[in-house]
C-alpha cells in the first residue's frame, strides 16, 4: 500500500487521514462502509487509522470480512485493537493467542506510520483481563503498553509531528461522579502532552467528539470516530476526515445524512458504548438515538 504522493521529503502541503472506528463485522452497516470505502477510492487520502472493533464477537467469520474490506484499501492502514476483537467465546484463544484471527491484516496491526513529518503511533488500550473489574470492556493502558509508544515517540527525529492511535478514548473518570473508565489514563494522557502529541485517535463510544484535556503537562487533544455499524448511540454512522496543515487539524465528521460535524460531537465522553438512556448521559446535539438497539447473537 503505497501512499498517494512522490517522495516524503518533497512533500509539502496539507495531509489528509481518514479515521474510522469501530465497524463491527457482525453488525456491519453495508451502506456506510460503502460509502466510508467510495470515499478512499476517490479522494485518496494519505493514510487510514482504524481504531479498533472490527468485528462484533471476535468470531472467524467476522475477522474474514473485516480483513477483506482492510486488505482492499489501497493507502496506508493502520489498525488498532478494539475489546470486540479480544475472542469472546474462546476464553483459551483469548488468554493464550488473543490476536490470533487478525493474520490477514498482522502487517498493519499496531503498525507505525511514518508520513511527511507526522507520525502515527499506536497504543495498546485492550487486554485480556482486567483484575479491578469485569466486564473487560472498558480500557487499560498497561505500563507495558505506555512505555512501548513513548519509546517510539522519543525515537522520531526532532520536530516531528505526532498522532496517537488507540481503541478507547482515555479519560480515567467519569466527570460527574469520577467512575473509572480508562485504567492509568490520567498519566498516560500526561505522559502524551509531555511529547507535544498533536492529538490522540479513538473510538470505542460511536459517537465523534473533539475535546481538549487539561493534563498536569498541558493540553492534549482527544479525537473520536464514530461507528460505520447499526450499532449507533446519538449519532448516524460516520468516520472523520482529518487535515492537518502544519501545526493545525481540522476535523469533519463524514456521514451520509450530511449532518453538520458540530451536531455529530459530544461535548463530554461517555461511560461506554451503549445508546444513552438514563439522565446526564452525553448525547450529540443531532440525537438519533435508536429506541431498541440491534440485537447480538
Amino acid at each position: 500500500m503505497e501512499p498517494p504522493m512522490h517522495g516524503k521529503a518533497n512533500w509539502r502541503g496539507p495531509l489528509r487521514l481518514f479515521h474510522i472506528s469501530d465497524i463491527h463485522f457482525g453488525l456491519e452497516d453495508p451502506a456506510a462502509l460503502a460509502f466510508a470505502k467510495h470515499c478512499i477510492d476517490v479522494e485518496r487520502p494519505h493514510a487510514v487509522a482504524l481504531t479498533g472493533d472490527l468485528t462484533m464477537r471476535a468470531r472467524t467469520h467476522e475477522f474474514k470480512a473485516a480483513c477483506q474490506w482492510i486488505s482492499d484499501l489501497d493507502v496506508p492502514v493502520t489498525v488498532d485493537v478494539g475489546n470486540h476483537d479480544i475472542p469472546y467465546f474462546n476464553l483459551y484463544e483469548r488468554f493464550f493467542d488473543p490476536y490470533k484471527r487478525f493474520k490477514a491484516v498482522a502487517a498493519v496491526i499496531e503498525a507505525q506510520l511514518d508520513l511527511p513529518d507526522l507520525a502515527i503511533v499506536p497504543l495498546r488500550t485492550t487486554t485480556r483481563a482486567q483484575y479491578q473489574r469485569f466486564p473487560w470492556s472498558n480500557g487499560w493502558v498497561t505500563d507495558h503498553a505506555l512505555r512501548h509508544t513513548l519509546a517510539a515517540i522519543d525515537a522520531l527525529p526532532e520536530g516531528t509531528r505526532v498522532l496517537v492511535t488507540c481503541h478507547h478514548p482515555l479519560p480515567e473518570r467519569r466527570e460527574r461522579d469520577g467512575k473509572l473508565l480508562t485504567i492509568n489514563g490520567t498519566k498516560t494522557m500526561e505522559a502524551l502532552a509531555s511529547r507535544k502529541v498533536m492529538a490522540v485517535l479513538s473510538g470505542h463510544i460511536h459517537d465523534p467528539f473533539d475535546l481538549v484535556e487539561q493534563t498536569a503537562a498541558g493540553p492534549l487533544r482527544m479525537i473520536g470516530a464514530g461507528t460505520l455499524s447499526k450499532r449507533i448511540r446519538s449519532t448516524p454512522p460516520s468516520f472523520n476526515s482529518i487535515v492537518i496543515d502544519g501545526p493545525d487539524i481540522h476535523v469533519t465528521a463524514r456521514n451520509l445524512e450530511h449532518v453538520p460535524t458540530r451536531a455529530m460531537q459530544l461535548d463530554e465522553v461517555p461511560e461506554n458504548a451503549l445508546p444513552p438512556r438514563e439522565p446526564g448521559e452525553p448525547v450529540s446535539p443531532v440525537g438519533t438515538v435508536p429506541l431498541v438497539d440491534p440485537p447480538v447473537y
